[in-house]
């Protein structure tokens, strides 16, 4: 997947390389056409996997097909997060030049691939090579319709602490090495319900407040740039339209469109992704496993910074009693904020206006990204979207309307016009 990037970016008549990380490659692209203003595109290859799931298609085929009632679509895993808008970009690059001879800006490309994995070497390639990815703004092409056709503008995205908890039997009590009879539950500990316990005590049980202790303290006060957006949100924000595209029946508050938005977007958030002890096949085997392990996602708002969240994690569960499960971070990154007002979002605004549509603007989303390495790191503006409609990422049937990837690809070459201006 690397070598297809570096490839297409070199038919588009720039230069790429592939440059070596602790895992995965990061394709470094540049197209130089000696203009005033420099973007650079920052983009991901790898995907979800598809393990489990029930395809309409093949998961890596890319057919289209009538799908959803929104006409023919592509489907096929990453063709919104984001492997479709990358390419679109690229396809309206290589317009651009056909119709004008040249861009109207340089570009740069950073794609990575280890997004789904969270960019656990994105952080020291970018501190390794800041001398190259000098620019003046940034953009994370994604298509940002949602199935009504609205857009939206999204002004930063959350942070991320992703952990796993491992309870293994020991000086505590369960068994050590192996599954044992169950029969023996009567007498031994379980490291099944040690874990269920412990994760009982990080949330509260309507599932609407964290409980770990000092989670909020570090939360900071919503700005008053983004208490005015929101209240520009309140009356076009339609939260019905959020639970039929996602297919549930309510939400977890009873709240005004406004505060449900709030909530959404500045308060944390604690998710178990995975739970996974003992056999699992066809069958009945009674048994006491001797280890049992939870992924856990927490979304983390402006001021909360993942190294911390994980010590009060450590913290909460020792001062519980449970001191014996292995709490080890997987990945981690703070959130990233940027303002209508940068030149990189400002660009994208622009460029949606001038294809006939008023986005919404939204002051996050509360999606991660480790986009902090070009705010916080760089220094530099980044936007993130675009027109264009698909969904359904991370799940079966991942899919982009045709008629939505056609229109990124007019917002695409209207971003770096406007850039350009």
């Amino acid at each position: 997947m690397a070598e297809l990037v570096a490839s297409e970016i070199m038919a588009a008549g720039g230069t790429a390389e592939m440059l070596p990380t602790a895992g995965n490659p990061v394709v470094l692209g540049e197209i130089d056409v000696g203009a005033p203003r420099t973007l650079l595109i920052y983009g991901m290859y790898d995907v979800q996997p598809v393990a489990g799931e029930d395809w309409l298609v093949p998961p890596f085929g890319g057919e289209v097909i009538d799908f959803g009632g929104f006409g023919p679509c592509m489907v096929s895993r990453g063709i919104i997060n984001s492997k479709g808008p990358l390419v679109g970009f690229l396809c309206a690059l290589r317009s651009l030049k056909a119709v004008e001879g040249s861009l109207p800006v340089n570009v740069k490309f950073l794609v990575e691939g280890e997004e789904e994995l969270g960019s656990r070497n994105l952080p020291e390639f970018v501190r390794k090579h800041r001398d190259r990815l000098g620019a003046d703004g940034a953009w994370f092409p994604f298509y940002d319709q949602d199935i009504k056709g609205k857009s939206a503008i999204y002004l930063g995205v959350k942070g991320l602490a992703f952990l796993e908890l491992t309870a293994r039997g020991g000086e505590w009590g369960g068994p050590t090495t192996r599954d044992v009879h169950a029969m023996n539950a009567v007498w031994f500990h379980s490291p099944v319900w040690s874990l269920t316990h412990a994760l009982s005590t990080l949330l509260s049980p309507d599932q609407t407040k964290i409980l770990i202790d000092g989670l909020y303290d570090a939360v900071e006060p919503v700005s008053p740039e983004d208490e005015d957006l929101l209240e520009r949100l309140g009356p076009s924000f339609r939260p019905e339209t959020q639970l039929e595209e996602y297919q549930v029946k309510r939400f977890k508050y009873d709240l005004p469109a406004k505060d449900l938005a709030r909530k959404y977007l500045f308060e944390p958030s604690l998710n178990i992704d995975a739970f996974v002890s003992g056999p699992s096949g066809e069958g009945d085997k009674t048994v006491l496993p001797f280890e049992a392990r939870a992924k856990v996602d927490i979304r983390l708002v402006p001021g909360m910074r993942p190294e911390q969240v994980v010590t009060q994690v450590k913290e909460h569960l020792r001062r519980r009693g449970f001191g014996h499960i292995e709490v080890n971070q997987h990945s981690g990154y703070p959130c990233s904020k940027g303002s209508i007002h940068d030149a990189a979002n400002r660009t994208l605004l622009k460029a949606c206006r001038a294809l006939g549509y008023e986005p919404e603007l939204w002051p996050l989303t509360a999606g991660a990204a480790p986009l902090y390495v070009f705010t916080e790191g760089l220094g530099i503006p980044l936007a993130m979207g675009g027109l264009g409609h698909g969904g359904r990422q991370h799940s079966p049937n991942e899919y982009a309307t045709v008629e939505g990837m056609r229109l990124f690809e007019k917002c695409a070459a209207a971003y770096m016009v406007e850039f350009g201006k």
